[in-house]
């Protein structure tokens, strides 16, 4: 089974990060934006990254295009795409490069939800939650690229049963 850890909107914490990355022990890890530390750092240190606009480090790509055992991803912060109005704009750039996944962050709002043959992930935030009290991240498994799951964690590695999604794409 692929799993790939989404974590975004962590604003400066350090050892959250270590202490998650250590836990679920994941080979693919995606960071959607507004880490605050350095590209470099130890602790952005195995993840797909992109800059967010609280970001300073000038290094970090607008987006990331990844494939994982034949699934395309397209990771954004969200707020070039403008993510807070809706998700078409952030659609139909996966759409230009053939990505069926978008991770986005900048709401801090967690939810994933499929639209037409697109799934979009949004991580929540593990510092500034919004419309939830949790602090979450997700991780997105699959056995065969038409299937994923995407399940929702607390700071503390709880299941938010709420969040879970399932979708076809």
């Amino acid at each position: 089974m692929t799993k790939v850890l989404i974590i975004s909107d962590s604003h400066g914490l350090t050892d959250e990060l270590l202490q998650i990355k250590k836990e679920h022990n994941l080979e693919y890890m995606i960071h959607c934006g507004d880490s605050e530390l350095d590209l470099d750092s130890e602790e952005m240190e195995g993840f797909f990254k992109v800059a967010g606009n609280c970001d300073m480090d000038t290094r970090y790509p607008e987006e990331q295009t990844m494939e994982i055992d034949k699934v395309k991803i397209l990771a954004v912060h969200g707020h070039l795409h403008n993510v807070k109005q809706n998700l078409l704009t952030a659609g139909y750039r996966a759409e230009e490069l053939g990505a069926q996944v978008i991770c986005f962050g900048h709401t801090h709002v967690a939810g994933a939800q499929q639209v037409n043959d697109q799934l979009f992930i949004n991580p929540g935030s593990i510092r500034q939650p919004r419309g939830r009290m949790e602090k979450t991240y997700a991780i997105m498994e699959w056995e065969t690229p038409g299937e994923i799951y995407v399940t929702f964690y607390t700071l503390d590695g709880k299941e938010v049963k709420d969040l879970a999604t399932r979708a076809s794409i």
